[in-house]
């Protein structure tokens, strides 16, 4: 099976007419702060990798599963500290500002360990 390139013109440069699979899946389905994180890092880190995976349609698959498993650790790691420290509904009730902030710094040490162990491995 042959496949035929065409190009267009770019000032004085032809460019080839790519049409990568998939490619309408960015519009369909943003990324959210994990996923934009990952492609970042692939950009930044290994362009091959990234380059490659765009191309053969894989990119945004792969970025989108980044996105979830990091989202539902961070949702677990700290649904377990709010359990562990006794950080509930009656806290919230009697101290809102307290509950704000030990859920932020939960937040915060969960998406460390996140960002370590899923997004830039």
């Amino acid at each position: 099976m042959t496949m035929e390139l065409t190009y267009k013109q770019a000032g004085d440069y032809l460019i080839p007419d790519l049409e990568v699979d998939g490619a309408d899946e960015r519009e369909e389905m943003p990324l959210d702060k994990y996923g934009m994180l990952r492609e970042t890092f692939l950009e930044e880190h290994h362009p091959g990798t990234h380059t490659s995976m765009l191309l053969t349609g894989r990119l945004y698959p792969h970025l989108r599963e980044i996105d979830r498993q990091a989202r539902e650790q961070v949702d677990r790691m700290v649904a377990d500290l709010k359990k562990q420290n006794g950080v509930d509904e009656a806290m919230k009730a009697r101290d809102q500002m307290g509950w704000v902030q030990a859920v932020n710094s939960f937040t915060a040490q969960a998406e460390e360990i996140v960002l370590a162990e899923i997004v830039y491995k």
